[in-house]
């Protein structure tokens, strides 16, 4: 009954992203990859959500719960909250600098406003290396969340048919279709991580007999290292939230600035389903279920708790969580290819090219999951602090302010490679968060790199700044 039901939930998403073509039969490039700017409220916020909560959500939250106790949640859930209201003022003014420059993709901002190329390609380039992990973590999470509900079927074909999937929502309408499946995948999943929560305190009488089963066997208590950890993961990550590529793309849809500080007010709403995936993952300490990973806390609650008419709306929600993402990472990389790395690309090309490099790269994703998959696994992390070092830049061209393009471009290179050094030795910094130590160092090369670097016999033309709304 469950693969029944999460077979019709899968075509109903697809007759959604079909549903999505209506009215806009011939998309141009701006329309496929951000909706012509035309956006309102409630797509913006459902889209940015759908990428927001992923399938680490449902696998990696109440994993690291299970496995490190109720502390592991400190950082988890206070990045998130800093962030919105960092996005409530960024998000605006990074809508405003996409339209003053024509932007469709993060690193069209940086090429608007600081008119080099280098800096252009540092920026597009470095986006794509460090997506690439991120990309195969959904294909990792999507594996375990079928698996974990159950389903023996070789991990293989699971990759192939979610590629087949993310790529087809991407080619039928672009970002329309990702906006409008993202609307059922929130649906889906928030009833799944609800209904999970509530059966559990259920079956164990209450939430109090969860929590005080469960504490004897978790830790409640932070140390001095982790504590540091937690406070600059939360600073750092809160910071580099909005940094993410498609996070800036998805900025880009919007019909205005209001409409994103509307979605941002709104969007704590969402956090609302965590105490029941914490409730979902005691409740597997306390019943002392039988996990093959930490990470199929939830779901193995899941299957011992539901009947299977209702696993299917979990296993769905699990797979669009996971797929949206994919589709918004394809999104992201197909236009700086086309855009960035292959600038005289007429736009009429653009989207059909787009379409290949979206294939070439599910298919790098496929052969790095299958082949390397500890390798891309431990690189996960590289992904926050490779991203985040483009935000010194980006605060700059939001402002309107006058650097140097070299000093920019010096400062993410500095901050990136001294991350990937770092986290590959295993360098610490006394628990203090790696990424925020490499943000620290990029703000400082970038700094005095503008004081030291003496301007070229041919001056840059800074764009005008971008006005306030």
């Amino acid at each position: 009954m469950s693969t029944l039901v999460f077979f019709l939930l899968i075509a109903f998403s697809l007759y959604l992203a079909i549903r999505s073509r209506r009215g806009h039969g011939k998309q141009s490039v701006h329309d496929f990859f951000v909706a012509s700017r035309q956006f309102g409220t409630a797509f913006v916020f459902f889209l940015t959500a759908g990428e927001i909560y992923s399938i680490g959500t449902m696998v990696g939250f109440p994993g690291g719960i299970y496995a490190k106790g109720p502390t592991y949640g400190v950082w988890f859930l206070g990045y998130i909250l800093l962030a919105y209201p960092i996005g409530y003022f960024i998000g605006p003014r990074i809508w405003e600098a996409g339209k003053l420059h024509n932007a469709i993709t993060q690193a069209d901002l940086f090429k608007g406003h600081y008119r080099s190329r280098a800096l252009e390609l540092i920026v597009a380039g470095s986006a794509i290396l460090f997506l690439i992990p991120w990309g195969q973590l959904q294909f990792t999470g999507l594996v375990a969340a079928l698996k974990g509900l159950g389903w023996n079927v070789q991990p293989v074909w699971l990759i192939v048919v979610c590629a087949a999937l993310a790529f087809t929502y991407v080619a039928i309408s672009g970002v329309r279709a990702s906006a409008w499946i993202s609307v059922l995948k929130d649906t889906l999943m928030m009833l799944a991580i609800v209904v999970t929560g509530v059966a559990a305190a259920w079956m164990a009488g209450g939430t109090h007999e969860v929590f005080q089963a469960a504490s004897h066997q978790v830790s409640n208590t932070m140390t001095a290292p982790q504590l540091r950890f937690s406070m600059s993961t939360i600073v750092f990550q809160s910071l580099g939230f909005y940094m993410m590529p498609f996070g800036v793309q998805g900025f880009f849809t919007a019909r205005g600035p209001n409409t994103i500080r509307r979605t941002q007010i709104v969007m704590p709403l969402y956090m609302v389903m965590y105490p029941f995936l914490v409730i979902a993952a005691y409740y597997a300490i306390s019943a002392n279920l039988k996990l093959a990973s930490p990470n199929d806390a939830f779901f193995a609650a899941a299957v011992h708790l539901l009947p299977g008419w209702l696993l299917g709306f979990v296993a769905a929600g699990a797979a669009l969580s996971g797929l949206l993402v994919l589709a918004g990472i394809c999104l992201a990389i197909g236009p700086i290819v086309t855009r960035n790395l292959m600038p005289n690309l007429p736009e009429a090309r653009q989207k059909r090219t787009a379409k290949f490099v979206i294939v070439a790269y599910l298919m790098v994703s496929i052969t790095t999951t299958l082949f390397t998959p500890n390798l891309m696994l431990a690189l996960i992390n590289t992904t926050l602090y490779g991203v985040t070092q483009f935000l010194p830049g980006m605060l700059i061209l939001l402002a309107g302010r006058r650097v140097r393009p070299g000093a920019v471009a010096a400062g993410i290179v500095c901050g990136q490679l001294l991350a990937i050094v770092c986290y590959a030795l295993h360098i610490g910094f006394g628990g203090i968060n790696l990424g925020l130590v490499c943000l620290g160092v990029n703000v400082l090369v970038l700094f005095m790199g503008h004081i030291l670097m003496r301007p070229s016999g041919q001056r840059y033309v800074m764009a005008d700044p971008v006005q306030h709304s």
